[in-house]
């Protein structure tokens, strides 16, 4: 059963009028095919808030902790979360996520692999680039501007899509190509403070 639907219209009712959520860049993202939707992270609703944001589904990678949280595990499969191994190489949520990536769909990750705890953007893990270059996918920056406060707005901004093509063909590492993520994701930080 899909509640992805249903979560997503209950989330926009809490959270827009909550946060004063405003999209700005949404003309930038694709309407059909692969994505690997980059952004950074600030807060435990930014899942939820990038959900509402987006004009397609995504596929969230969520810490695996969460999928042993008796109510969460039954539910987050059934909007689209799939989990995954903090601190190691997790096969297995890799080979899920460049599925869904291959299968024309949207997967969603927090490069930074956790929350900032200062709300400046941190330094992002290499998988982020490893997605990038396998995952023949189209790379969307975006960046949440909060901070999460009651009735301030909060703005979920996307950026154009970052061009992965030059460094596939030249072998980049995936570090490399997460850097240049990550420096897109900052360039939206910026302009949009």
């Amino acid at each position: 059963m899909n509640l992805y639907p249903l979560g997503k219209f209950l989330c926009s009712v809490i959270f827009k009028p909550l946060y004063r959520v405003k999209v700005i860049g949404k003309e930038h993202f694709p309407k059909e095919g692969g994505v690997l939707l980059c952004t950074n992270h600030i807060d435990n609703f930014d899942p939820p808030v990038v959900g509402i944001a987006c004009p397609r589904d995504v596929h969230f990678m969520a810490k695996e902790e969460l999928f042993a949280v008796p109510v969460l595990k039954t539910v987050l499969p059934k909007v689209k979360a799939f989990p995954v191994k903090r601190g190691m190489s997790d096969r297995e949520a890799f080979r899920k996520a460049l599925k869904i990536l291959k299968s024309g769909e949207v997967v969603g990750l927090f490069p930074e692999g956790t929350r900032s705890t200062t709300g400046d953007l941190g330094p992002g893990l290499a998988g982020a680039g490893f997605f990038a270059l396998k995952g023949d996918a189209v790379v969307m920056p975006c960046a949440i501007i909060g901070p999460y406060k009651l009735f301030k707005p909060l703005k979920v901004v996307y950026g154009k899509p970052i061009d992965i093509a030059p460094y596939r063909e030249r072998r980049a590492s995936s570090e490399e190509v997460t850097e240049v993520i990550m420096t897109e994701i900052q360039k939206l930080i910026e302009q949009n403070k």
